[in-house]
């Protein structure tokens, strides 16, 4: 059976405050994978692909404005059920209203500054791999 593969970032906001390497323990102790990573600094024009779904939203220039701000870390994880897990890990978007103990509970401070994203279905975590990593760089699965 093949393992589908999700996306998750670790945002600039956790890099800056020095959490990285503790949301990394986190998926590491869930039992996901991470089959591959790469540092990044986004450029204005790839935030804006990456996130197009939400261009035109009263959020988007904010959106993009943090996600150039600093380095990220990409992250492909696998594992049974990895898109759902990864999302319970994650929690909800806003902080003040994730389960304790999630990652977004534990390192967000605010809905813009949630500390990680990932993919929310298969195609969009094909996609969004897809956009981060050529295939040469992932194992095969």
């Amino acid at each position: 059976m093949q393992s589908i593969r999700t996306l998750a970032i670790i945002k600039p906001d956790a890099l800056r405050s020095g959490d990285a390497g503790k949301i990394l323990t986190v998926i590491e102790d869930s039992g996901l994978t991470i089959e591959a990573a790469r540092m990044f600094r986004l450029t204005r024009e790839q935030a804006g692909e990456f996130y197009g779904v939400h261009k035109g939203k009263p959020f988007y220039e904010e959106l993009l404005s943090f996600m150039t701000s600093g380095p990220c870390i990409a992250l492909v994880l696998s594992g049974e059920n990895t898109i759902a897990r990864w999302r319970e890990l994650m929690g909800a978007t806003d902080p003040e209203k994730a389960a304790e103990g999630t990652i977004r509970k534990l390192y967000g401070t605010s809905v813009r500054f949630n500390a990680c994203h990932g993919s929310d279905a298969p195609e969009t975590a094909r996609q969004e791999i897809a956009f981060f990593f050529s295939g040469s760089e992932l194992p095969e699965n």
